[in-house]
């Protein structure tokens, strides 16, 4: 199965998986990669900015998502959300001196 990724402008390291023609190498301009995505999920996940063209098989492996997961979802729902990893991000981080106020 093809598809293309997309990084979401609004979540650091939030992607979208969206099943793609296979002769498509190339981002369509016109079509919006999102329009899939139900409206609550479009909204947060922000503008789509392309990030490669992937051909996905069961043998494949990923770095961050369990491929058979990825490919159930592009066939059952068209896409696959792809959320930051756990931890990357510490809420109780006490923030740097010189960004205080800014």
């Amino acid at each position: 199965m093809h598809c293309n990724i997309y990084r979401s402008s609004k979540k650091e390291e939030m992607y979208v998986y969206v099943v793609a023609d296979q002769h498509d190498n190339q981002v369509v301009e016109e079509k919006d990669p999102l329009d899939v995505l139900p409206e609550a999920m479009r909204k947060a996940f922000g503008r789509a900015t392309f990030v490669m063209h992937l051909a996905l098989t069961e043998e494949r492996k990923l770095a961050r998502a369990n491929v058979l997961h990825v490919l159930d979802s592009l066939q059952t729902k068209g896409f696959f959300i792809q959320m930051p990893p756990e931890g990357l991000i510490n809420p109780n981080a006490v923030e740097p001196e010189g960004l205080r106020g800014a």
